[in-house]
């Protein structure tokens, strides 16, 4: 009887992940769910609707300066919220208002 080393179950979700047949929809989801986490509860608090338009991050603020915020700041967002889930998910951020 063979016994392999025990794997931790991070290195197994990766795996897991990478063999997902729907591996780009998980890892959207991933960068919904971690999107306060990562640009904070006060912006966050600011967005109405985030999904996703193909691979642009898409979303409503209410206010004009908040569009103009995250506008500037897209690219910088977009690398924080890829280097999260670990993969190149979003190419650009659309922000409406």
């Amino acid at each position: 009887m063979r016994f392999d080393t025990p794997k931790s179950l991070s290195s197994v979700l990766e795996e897991f992940i990478e063999k997902f047949p729907q591996k780009r929809k998980l890892k959207q989801g991933m960068v919904l769910a971690t999107f306060e986490e990562v640009v904070g509860k006060r912006l966050a608090s600011e967005v109405e609707d985030l999904h996703f338009e193909g691979n642009k991050l898409a979303m409503k603020v209410s206010h004009p300066s908040w569009r103009h915020e995250i506008h500037a700041n897209r690219f910088s967002i977009a690398k924080r919220l890829n280097e999260k889930v670990k993969s190149d998910i979003i190419s650009d951020i659309i922000v409406r208002s």
